[in-house]
């Protein structure tokens, strides 16, 4: 079978790809989709050199180094806030009716209009609008709520936040394709590391990377969990985080591979039972399903149906287990099936314990007590060990600034992103806001200077007492982390100061020149 090799440019590096013409054209789209680095809801054009758009698909015409195509992705992943849809906009009406247009004035290698061009230049600008974190404000939706009044339907985005069927189809069966395929050794090996990018990896692999968390722990084989019964469980798992801007699956798998990694640097294994390391893991992919990007504060202070149901105490944390058992009780997931009694008694008392704890209303009582039993901590105890495992799992929940300032910073813009959702809710509704989520308040530096202080570090400490091993490739980079935003923070100050400086001479002058009598 004839092959092509298609020359394009993305980001301004030079790549190639080599396709059969019986190729189909998803799969066509895949290779330009890893080549882009782009995710599964990212979209793709192609151009070619008199940039004039190009379909993606094996129909595409060779070309040559000279006359390479343009790749662009033209969407992000990290993105909830409210689509043209929910607004009343349909995008996809627009962006057919302007494809027709398109292909009625095109000329195959001829120049696009400039009209056509200034209406596509439109519409992506509009989108760009709607989908901003400042749409609140550009929408003028900032105005005073009367108490009392209702924003349910504007705030519960529970059908934005879900993802679509035919979404998590596409990713079952990717991951389904996947499954023969064996995990190299250097990406095991790279798996264990807190070095770990996940920006790099889609859905499916991820999928993957987490079975062979389970294989490589000896897990599979010593717990007699069955390799179907884990795919499923894997992927109803998937389904049950939503497209939140920060705490989704992605996160899940962060966490999940921040306590592989940990298992490893510590060797855990010596140290604690099959079990013990199946409730870590297990809590890990299972802490945050379903979150709705709302904290537990917002929970409580709109009276929403978590809080009723839980009582106001923890109630995500609450709902996180629910959901991870209820998974669990379906008999096609249910990857403790072959567990006795008393096994599956310490998992569910364990996870729970686990997941609870990840609340951080009960960060300084838990690291606390954790203190307290580190000089004479004893494996054999059953609450030091309990302890250990809630830690553990904390620290995997917030690890994210031990990680390559390249992996770790767009995490953190991407929880500000949710942060700053819930304050201008909030604010809408009239409730509480806390200060480091109000988005006129909050610098990256600044909201991570005091939690690092005062959070990370005592926390990731503490477990170094007992486990120096983690000095370097935990404790040090989460120092250096501190060291890097508390020079953005004095980089800013001085900024903010030498405009202040300047205001203030401009405004003299200014009085001065008012003053001035004529002679």
């Amino acid at each position: 079978m004839a092959t092509k090799i298609i020359y394009f440019v993305v980001d301004g590096k030079n790549e190639q790809a080599e396709f059969r013409s019986d190729d189909f054209s998803d799969d066509l789209k895949e290779t330009f989709r890893s080549a882009a680095e782009a995710g599964p809801h990212d979209i793709l054009k192609l151009y070619n050199v008199k940039g004039n758009l190009v379909n993606i698909s094996p129909r595409l015409p060779e070309n040559t180094p000279q006359t390479r195509y343009k790749l662009e992705v033209v969407a992000t992943q990290c993105n909830d806030a409210p689509t043209g849809t929910e607004l009343g906009v349909d995008f996809s009406a627009i962006e057919a009716r302007l494809g027709k247009l398109e292909k009625k004035v095109f000329v195959e290698n001829g120049e696009m209009p400039p009209l056509v061009l200034d209406l596509q230049n439109k519409v992506e600008h509009f989108k760009e609008k709607l989908q901003s974190v400042d749409h609140l404000s550009w929408l003028g939706l900032t105005k005073e709520i009367s108490s009392g009044t209702s924003l349910q339907p504007f705030w519960d985005k529970q059908q934005s936040i879900r993802k679509t069927e035919e979404h998590n189809r596409n990713v079952f069966e990717k991951f389904r394709k996947m499954l023969q395929v064996d995990v190299t050794d250097e990406v095991r090996e790279y798996l264990r590391k807190p070095t770990f990018d996940n920006w790099q990896w889609d859905d499916p692999e991820m999928l993957i990377l987490l079975r062979q968390m389970y294989i490589d722990l000896n897990l599979v084989s010593n717990l007699n969990i069955e390799m179907p019964i884990l795919h499923n469980w894997l992927y109803e798992i998937y389904r049950n985080y939503n497209q939140v801007p920060f705490h989704n699956f992605k996160h899940c798998f962060m966490v999940a591979q921040m306590m592989y990694g940990l298992t490893w640097l510590i060797d855990l294994p010596s140290l604690l039972d099959d079990i013990d390391i199946f409730i870590l893991l297990t809590s890990a992919i299972c802490h945050d399903l379903d979150h709705p990007g709302y904290n537990n504060a917002y929970q409580i202070n709109a009276k929403t149906e978590l809080a009723l149901r839980y009582n106001d105490i923890s109630p995500l944390e609450n709902h996180h287990c629910s959901v991870a058992f209820e998974v669990l009780e379906k008999r096609h997931c249910n990857v403790m099936r072959n567990f006795s009694k008393e096994q599956y008694k310490r998992v569910r008392e364990g996870m729970i314990r686990c997941i609870l704890a990840t609340d951080m209303a009960k960060h300084n009582e838990i690291l606390s007590n954790f203190k307290s039993c580190t000089p004479s901590f004893d494996f054999n105890n059953k609450d030091h060990k309990a302890l250990l495992l809630m830690v553990l799992l904390k620290i995997a929940d917030i690890s994210n600034e031990c990680r390559p300032l390249d992996v770790a910073e767009p995490w953190l813009e991407c929880l500000l992103q949710e942060f700053f959702n819930q304050s201008d809710i909030e604010k809408l509704e009239g409730l509480p806001v806390a200060p480091f989520m109000d988005r006129e308040k909050v610098t990256k530096s600044s909201s991570q200077i005091g939690f690092i202080k005062f959070a990370l570090l005592p926390l990731f400490e503490a477990l170094g007492q007992l486990f120096p091993v983690i000095e370097k490739d935990i404790i040090g980079p989460v120092r250096n982390a501190l060291d890097y935003y508390t020079d953005m923070q004095r980089a800013l100050e001085e900024e903010k100061k030498k405009k202040d400086a300047e205001s203030s001479k401009n405004g003299i002058t200014k009085s001065n020149s008012q003053n001035t009598v004529p002679v």
